[in-house]
């Protein structure tokens, strides 16, 4: 008998992807197949690039990607059965307004395995991140969940409206903005107060969570007025004086702050983490690529021949990576350094150069080749000593030529090659600026990332950009200055922590 494959039913949480939970995390990480959610957070989606990824499902009013249920649970049974391993990534948790039982008894009658990972509800995390307890002992001893997406009015309702309004404490709305009128209409016809206090919570526990405050005789109107749309839930109850008080996910400096960065993919998450911590909604565009050498010739010939060097200069965590790549392939560790000095630019470069277990002899408080040279310079005479500089392609010639003056040598070597971004990161760029919502921020971390940002903008888009410009250091700034483009602010730190310090500046 030909041997099945496994689904998982994976809650995604209601949207903050620090919500998933462990287990959610680490399936995702082992699936063939992931069977998503339109309410899905994406980047979920990026702790398994090994997977293939089918979307099943359509936002509310939008028609495009839609798939039965029907077709959903076929699909889970198909991939199931070439013995795959399946998750379905479901928004909230499965088994809550989520079809997932339904899923779960289609798999089940087709002997199919399948496991069921809760996820973090909507219900109950939404309202908490707009300060608002669904239960609470002074007012509210229970709390009820509903589903409003029907419409009240129909001649036959699957939700008794007239004993929901009869039950006491909080009551709790999942979907049904279409029918948020119709709803609370129903809600006062029987026996609810008109003052009862509502809130609307939109695109809860995102950067972009927007919160609508109201009675039962105003929050439809209000909610129209505003332009709110799905997902959003809704809270009816006493507990929502709470949120004067509470509230605290909106109090984030960066709360509804839209920030682009444009560091290459693998050094992004460093800067986005700090960036949401503080509530932004961040963006990436990698206007640069980071790519092996087309030779490693070059680099390997060098590190066959350390024992001639008198300084190894690091001035990326790019350079350092691939120098003890080589080194390793080449059957060498650390201790082939014992007798050199080490140069270092950057708080990030250092770090990652004690973690391979050397430590710099030098570190410039000013991140720059210049502030490097000019410590050089200040500790010991140069002429005559000999430097490699393990570097990009395009790394500026400042350090280089400011050695040799000195009577230097120096060995430069491609330890890597930046290139321009890729055609689906430009295409990603080009809907950002489609987008209704503005950038408030682009983030500049070098040079490089600055010509390729630019590269593909007629004048007339440079000159009409509104977005605020924050680089982390000086050449970057005369870069971006090179363009036409104001910067709005220059790190005094030139680290991640001084970019993000540059923007929470009053």
């Amino acid at each position: 008998m030909k041997q099945k494959g496994m689904v998982y039913l994976v809650g995604a949480g209601p949207g903050d992807i620090g919500l998933l939970t462990l287990r959610g995390a680490s399936l995702l990480r082992e699936a063939d197949v992931i069977v998503y959610d339109s309410l899905v957070n994406p980047r979920m989606l990026e702790f398994s690039p090994q997977a293939r990824k089918i979307l099943a499902g359509k936002k509310a009013g939008h028609k495009e990607h839609s798939m039965s249920q029907k077709d959903i649970n076929q699909l889970l049974l198909a991939e199931a059965r070439k013995a795959k391993t399946v998750v379905r990534l479901k928004g909230g948790d499965p088994f809550v307004f989520g079809r997932g039982g339904e899923e779960a008894a289609y798999l089940k009658k087709h002997g199919i395995l399948f496991e069921v990972v809760p996820g973090v509800s909507a219900g109950h995390a939404v309202p908490a991140y707009a300060g608002i307890p669904i239960t609470d002992r002074r007012c509210a001893s229970t709390a009820t969940f509903v589903t409003a997406n029907e419409d009240p009015e129909k001649e036959v309702s699957s939700v008794d409206w007239k004993k929901i309004a009869a039950l006491p404490g909080t009551l709790v709305l999942f979907m049904g903005l279409r029918s948020l009128g119709a709803v609370t209409k129903k809600l006062i016809q029987y026996g609810k107060s008109s003052k009862t206090l509502v809130t609307v919570i939109e695109e809860g526990t995102l950067p972009s969570q927007r919160v609508i405050e109201g009675d039962l005789s105003s929050i439809a109107r209000k909610v129209k007025k505003s332009g709110v749309h799905s997902p959003a839930i809704t809270v009816i109850g006493d507990v929502n004086r709470f949120r004067k008080e509470l509230a605290w996910y909106e109090k984030k400096p960066l709360q509804g702050k839209r920030i682009l960065i444009t560091r290459a993919k693998s050094q992004a998450s460093a800067l986005r983490t700090e960036l949401e911590r503080y509530g932004a909604e961040v963006l990436e565009y990698p206007a640069i690529q980071i790519e092996p050498p087309k030779d490693w010739k070059p680099l390997d010939q060098v590190i066959r021949s350390l024992s001639q060097l008198d300084w190894i200069v690091f001035t990326s965590v790019h350079g350092v990576e691939a120098f003890f790549s080589r080194l390793k392939l080449s059957g060498k560790d650390a201790r082939v350094l014992a007798s050199l000095k080490v140069a270092v630019i950057g708080e990030a470069t250092a770090f990652l150069l004690e973690q391979k277990g050397i430590l710099p002899d030098l570190i410039p408080e000013k991140y720059t080749s210049e502030a490097l040279f000019e410590l050089l310079k200040s500790k010991e005479t140069l002429k005559g000593k000999h430097f490699l500089l393990p570097r990009t392609d395009i790394a500026p010639e400042f350090l280089k030529t400011s050695l040799e003056q000195e009577g230097a040598r120096v060995t430069e070597v491609v330890a890597y090659r930046t290139l321009p971004p890729s055609r689906e990161a430009k295409r990603a760029l080009n809907a950002i600026w489609k987008e209704k919502k503005s950038v408030d921020y682009v983030t500049f971390t070098s040079a490089s990332t600055v010509h390729h940002f630019f590269e593909g903008f007629p004048k007339s888009t440079i000159r009409n950009l509104k977005s605020k410009m924050v680089t982390m250091g000086p050449v970057t700034s005369k870069t971006l200055q090179s363009y036409g483009v104001k910067r709005y602010r220059e790190a005094r730190e030139h680290t991640i922590s001084g970019l993000v310090k540059a923007i929470l500046e009053r």
